[in-house]
């Protein structure tokens, strides 16, 4: 049955403009923006079998060209559609963080380091550069890899916070296992780059372990 065959308060737009946005599944935002099915199924069902054969949506945004088109109803029309949602999704969310004060919406904090790191298969580590009041600056992925105390080099990230005149420092690295746990390493880590960048007086605020959509917070874990 076509979505148009369905009552008009089960199908997704009509969902969103009657109820917002945040009542819908994944499956029916994906199906809003997919707009048709294929054949024997409707734009529900296709998202539904998108987000079973990649796990998530940044699963979905993370998927190459070559494997994205292999779904039947996928081109690359709707890959580069995709793909521009995505970076309009982080570009907003970055524009919010570099006018208001991070440590007020540690939400968007998180989604904005899911969106970033949350689908990589390979490690990063990133820094976030504030300001006095707590605003970022701009954010980098300072290294990759296999993070370690030799292969993340405090030097570097002092060297960066003097550059930008940055107050303070938000750290997050992703673990593609899916897995948000600090690691022994993770903690020696967090421990030596503070001790180098309390040298020229600069905070670090937070280190955060992404997980696909799952973040841990060094903070709140009392690790910090």
């Amino acid at each position: 049955m076509a979505i148009t065959d369905w009552p008009a308060s089960e199908r997704p737009r009509e969902k969103l403009l009657e109820n917002g946005v945040e009542t819908l599944s994944d499956a029916e935002l994906l199906a809003i923006f997919l707009r048709v099915g294929v054949t024997g199924k409707s734009a529900v069902d296709l998202s539904r079998d998108l987000l079973t054969k990649f796990g998530s949506l940044n699963g979905i945004f993370a998927a190459p060209l070559s494997e994205l088109t292999q779904v039947n109803g996928i081109g690359s029309s709707k890959y580069a559609q995709l793909q521009a949602i995505f970076e309009m999704s982080r570009r907003a969310l970055n524009e919010q963080m570099q006018v208001k004060d991070v440590l007020s919406s540690p939400k968007q904090v998180r989604d904005y380091l899911c969106l970033k790191l949350g689908s990589l298969m390979r490690e990063v580590f990133m820094v976030l550069f504030l300001d006095a009041q707590n605003r970022i600056i701009t954010s980098e992925e300072m290294f990759s890899g296999t993070l370690t105390q030799t292969s993340v080099y405090p030097r570097e990230v002092v060297k960066r916070a003097l550059h930008y005149n940055a107050a303070s420092v938000i750290f997050a690295h992703n673990h593609p296992s899916g897995i948000a746990e600090q690691s022994h390493a993770d903690e020696l880590l967090t421990i030596e780059l503070k001790k180098a960048l309390a040298l020229v007086d600069v905070r670090v605020l937070d280190h955060f372990i992404v997980a696909g959509n799952t973040t841990l917070s060094f903070v709140e874990r009392g690790l910090l």
